[in-house]
């Protein structure tokens, strides 16, 4: 899900699975051209060629960039970590990651891999990129999604969430080992639900943190989970002193109300960004004002704080580097479910259906903001004219029964923490832990420890 990814520093991934045929690279995956990671000594930066094509029906390969902390002999075994976005590469953020959690790191070999479509294979769609980065939520024009359906062709089929699971398993045969902790944070933690489902046998425990649940619906595209969430994490913020003076939630459905549908999208783009910048939507001192005062001002007449802040926080325009927009795209267009089903629909069926599904949506189902502002979101603006591709499997069913670590912040947006409860149901060992006044993505972001010192003490047992 959401990252403003280097303004922002989020880590989030991917993905769901297919076993790979007894093709040359299925049959002896390794690790080749070994050499010392640039950005950290402590890793080792090597290359997994994976089949392009994980059925076997289409040639080619991709070269997938892999680091491996040089702790080979970790008493604990192989813990991968998994990025999200869709759309970032692993291998960056793994010096940070381990230097945030090094008791971890003592025991464990941390992994971090580039997913196919980013780092150095990076899906490239230029202006998508340009008009929406790493958002979730901004709706790019459809002439972009277009464009980049286009310039991606045939190959876009081949970046869902199940042809990266079936490259993870590739992956842990690489590494030599019969099972690994898997760890994933935001859209991470989809594709690690996904390759724990898909191979239960080759996971020891499982770290979901920032949790959007494995089994896509249409309330997940529709974001009804995020929208909702936005009234309880205002209010929240305004639980403790000093007084907020006004509602905030009252405020900003006043503000929805009181502007077109575009406006309000951009409000709820802009509030989901906020929580990188400030998890207690109160302090002024990063952007010059806060949210909370922001909302309240703009209701009086003055806008221009709000203003400042849907400027400063717009979506778009994320290197290449370190988040793929096309990725994004064509990954959440495989795996997600829409008003009008999956990435199989006829395009002629879609439009009707989100109309229907707008009109069936009530006040409630996304308050403080509107039915349209629900059918608005970049989920839905961006699959909506995407070509047909066969979609990515849903499963629905349990996580293996193995322990898993369910982590959220309770001021988290992106991943609402209502979405770590709705997983928890399919977790037979799972343990859900709400960190107190943290955003999204725990292990990377969270401004205190308690949230880092759950994941060790969950590892330790």
């Amino acid at each position: 899900m959401r990252s403003k990814t280097l303004v922002l520093a989020a880590i989030v991934a991917l993905s769901a699975g297919l076993a790979g045929p007894a093709t040359a690279v299925a049959a002896g995956p390794r690790l080749e051209d070994p050499r010392p990671c640039a950005h950290d000594a402590r890793f080792t930066c090597s290359t997994l060629t994976v089949p392009l094509d994980h059925r076997g029906r289409t040639p080619g390969t991709l070269k997938l960039q892999v680091a491996t902390a040089n702790n080979a002999d970790a008493p604990k075994g192989v813990l991968l970590f998994l990025t999200g976005g869709p759309g970032q590469p692993g291998v960056p953020f793994s010096a940070r990651l381990s230097d945030r959690m090094p008791e971890v790191f003592k025991d464990h070999r941390l992994v971090m891999i580039d997913q196919r479509g980013t780092g150095a294979n990076a899906l490239d769609c230029p202006e998508l990129q340009a008009q929406v980065g790493s958002s979730d939520i901004e709706p790019p024009t459809r002439e972009a999604v277009t464009g980049c359906a286009a310039a991606l062709g045939d190959k876009a089929r081949f970046h869902g969430s199940d042809a990266t699971v079936a490259d993870l398993d590739l992956l842990r045969r690489a590494l030599g080992v019969r099972k690994m902790v898997v760890d994933g944070v935001s859209y991470g933690s989809f594709t690690a639900a996904r390759y724990a489902i898909a191979h239960p046998r080759n996971v020891s425990k499982v770290i979901l943190d920032s949790v959007l649940p494995h089994h896509a619906t249409v309330d997940q595209s529709l974001y009804l989970a995020g929208l909702k969430a936005t009234a309880r994490v205002l209010r929240d913020a305004c639980a403790k002193p000093p007084a907020c003076g006004s509602d905030p939630a009252e405020d900003l459905a006043w503000l929805v109300r009181n502007r077109d549908t575009a406006a309000g999208v951009a409000l709820f783009d802009m509030i989901v960004t906020y929580e990188f910048v400030d998890p207690t939507y109160r302090d002024p001192s990063a952007l010059g004002t806060d949210l909370i005062t922001a909302l309240r001002t703009a209701r009086g007449g003055d806008t221009a704080k709000l203003d400042s802040l849907l400027r400063n926080l717009a979506s778009g325009g994320d290197p290449l580097a370190s988040f793929s927009s096309g990725l994004h795209a064509a990954t959440l267009c495989a795996d997600m479910r829409f008003p009008w089903g999956d990435a199989g629909t006829p395009g002629f069926l879609r439009e009707p259906r989100v109309k229907l599904a707008e009109q069936r949506l009530s006040a409630r189902d996304t308050w403080p903001f509107s039915p349209a502002v629900a059918t608005g979101v970049g989920f839905v603006r961006t699959c909506l004219p995407w070509p047909i591709v066969p979609p990515n499997s849903n499963p629905a069913g349990k996580l293996p029964d193995v322990p898993v670590l369910l982590l959220n912040g309770d001021r988290d947006l992106s991943t609402p923490m209502e979405w770590a409860y709705e997983e928890a149901k399919a977790a037979p060992r799972g343990k859900v832990v709400i960190v107190e006044g943290a955003a999204h993505s725990i292990q990377n972001r969270e401004p205190g420890e308690a949230g880092r010192k759950a994941v060790a003490e969950f590892l330790a047992g």
